[in-house]
C-alpha cells in the first residue's frame, strides 16, 4: 500500500512496528514440498502417473538437469502451473532409519470431492498397494499412501469451515472414524471430470522426538497457533485453519536430530507480505533461533533438522 499523502491530509504515517509476539500472519499458507529421492524416474512417474500431477516449472527456477547431464535432478510437480511437490535426485544418500525425525506425509488438498475421487481411483487402477487407509476427520475427508519410496502422502477435502467445531479456547474438533473409500467413489467419482483438478498442499505432518519441543520451536518461536493435541501430536495453523502443520510422536518418541538421508528436504510456507516475512524474523530472532536470511526467505532447522523455508509472496489457495 502507497505512503504517499493525499492532498490537504499530511504526512502519511508510518506503519506501525509489528511486534514480536504476535502471531504468523492470518494470510500464511504451505507451498511445495521437496523430497530427497533415490530412484528420480520411479518416484516421477508415481506423482505423475498415479496421483496426477503435472511437471510444473517455477519462474526464475530450473528444474532440468545440468547443461550435458545425463538427464534431470530436479523434477517440480504440480496442479494447473502451482508446484506441489519437488522431486530432488540425491542418490548418494541412505535411507531414512526406521524410529528417525522427518516427513510423516505431505496433504494434498482438492477443491472438492469428485476432484479427489478422480486421484483416488488413479491410485486404485495404477498402485493399489500404495493405498494404507482412510478416515473421516470432522474437517475433512482423507486418504492415505505411501510412495514407493516410504513418504507419506494424504489426499483430502475439506469441509465448510462453518461446520468445523470450535472448542472454547479456539481449538478445532477432530477425530479419526471410518471412511470406506469404495463408498466414496461410488458416490462421488461419476461427478469427476478428466482434468487439471485444482489442488495446493494443505498441511504438512512431520515426524519429531517430543512434542513440548515442537510446541516451542513452531508455536513459541514461529508464532503458529494450536488447533488440538491429540495422542502424541500437536497441530497448529495460521488464520483459524485446522492445521497448516502437525507434529507427531508416533514411533518417533525420544528421536534426536535427523541424519542426512533420503525423505525430506524441506518444507516451504509462505506468509503474504514482505511484512510479515519481517516480523517473523523479529520474532524468531527474540526467541534465540537466527535463520539463514537471504533478504528474501528465512531458512530454519527445528530441533530434529527438518527444514522450514519461509519466503513472502501470494498464497496458492484451492
Amino acid at each position: 500500500m502507497s505512503t504517499a499523502p493525499r492532498p490537504g491530509t499530511g504526512p502519511a504515517p508510518l506503519p506501525a512496528r509489528r511486534s514480536a509476539s504476535e502471531p504468523i500472519a492470518a494470510g500464511t499458507a504451505m507451498d511445495a514440498v521437496t523430497l530427497l529421492v533415490g530412484d528420480l524416474d520411479l518416484q516421477l512417474r508415481y506423482y505423475r502417473d498415479v496421483l496426477g500431477l503435472q511437471v510444473v516449472e517455477r519462474p526464475g527456477e530450473r528444474f532440468a538437469g545440468e547443461a550435458g547431464g545425463a538427464g534431470p535432478t530436479r523434477v517440480a510437480l504440480g496442479r494447473r502451473g502451482v508446484p506441489l511437490v519437488v522431486l530432488q535426485h540425491a542418490a548418494d544418500l541412505p535411507p531414512r532409519t526406521r524410529g528417525s525425525a522427518g516427513l510423516f506425509h505431505t496433504a494434498l488438498l482438492f477443491e472438492d470431492r469428485a476432484g479427489l475421487a478422480a486421484a483416488l481411483a488413479s491410485v486404485a487402477r495404477h498402485a493399489p498397494h500404495t493405498y494404507v487407509g482412510s478416515a473421516d476427520h470432522l474437517v475433512s475427508l482423507a486418504f492415505y499412501l505411501t510412495d514407493p519410496e516410504g513418504n507419506g502422502v494424504e489426499l483430502y477435502w475439506d469441509r465448510a469451515r462453518d461446520r468445523w467445531r470450535r472448542t472454547p479456547d479456539g481449538g478445532v474438533v477432530m477425530d479419526s472414524l471410518r471412511l470406506d473409500p469404495q463408498d466414496f467413489l461410488a458416490e462421488h467419482l461419476a461427478h469427476a471430470e478428466p482434468g487439471d483438478d485444482p489442488a495446493v498442499v494443505g498441511h504438512v505432518h512431520l515426524q519429531v522426538g517430543d512434542v513440548a519441543g515442537a510446541r516451542a520451536f513452531y508455536v513459541d518461536a514461529l508464532g503458529f497457533d494450536v488447533t488440538a493435541e491429540w495422542h502424541g501430536a500437536l497441530f497448529v495453523s495460521a488464520g483459524g485453519y485446522h492445521h497448516h502443520l502437525a507434529m507427531n510422536t508416533w514411533g518417533t518418541a525420544g528421536a534426536g536430530p535427523r541424519a542426512s538421508s533420503l525423505g525430506l528436504g524441506e518444507v516451504r510456507v509462505v506468509v503474504p507480505t514482505a511484512d510479515d516475512l519481517g516480523a517473523l524474523r523479529e520474532r524468531v530472532r527474540s526467541a534465540g533461533v537466527v535463520p539463514d536470511d537471504d533478504g528474501a526467505t528465512l531458512r530454519f532447522e527445528d530441533p530434529w533438522r527438518n527444514v522450514v523455508r519461509v519466503s513472502a509472496g501470494e498464497a496458492h489457495a484451492v
